[in-house]
């Protein structure tokens, strides 16, 4: 199963790959990445609904996956060879705020774990 950390490591290849002229291949990168981004958050709502995750932490990798998607749209509407739109740009950047986001939360408000709450209700 696809992790989150392999659909950041793809959206910060596709930034890395704009910043240094392959638009092309940054554009394919960002494709890649959608079908990951969907088993990513296809795997949290099904968490979310067994109760292994919170709401917030459900809808992040929705939120990113949206984000891949506006971002892919964007591009493929681009003049070929001109300059990347900012919207594309952006939307990836947001992708990594995101998940930025959704690690801090972690950090900040860490979810019980199974075990723990099984023996303190004994």
């Amino acid at each position: 199963m696809p992790t989150p950390a392999v659909t950041l490591a793809l959206i910060v290849s596709a930034a890395l790959a704009d910043g240094a002229g392959a638009h092309h291949a940054a554009s394919w990168l960002v494709l890649l990445a959608i079908p990951i981004a969907a088993a990513v958050a296809f795997a949290a709502a099904g968490d979310f609904v067994e109760e292994k995750r919170s709401l917030p932490s459900a809808l992040c990798p929705a939120l990113v996956l949206m984000l891949l998607v506006l971002a892919s749209a964007v591009r493929s509407n681009a003049v070929e060879g001109g300059r990347v739109p900012p919207l594309a740009l952006s939307a990836l950047a947001a992708c990594v705020a995101v998940y930025g986001l959704q690690a801090l939360a972690a950090l900040v408000w860490p979810l019980p774990r199974p075990q723990a709450a099984a023996r303190s209700s004994k």
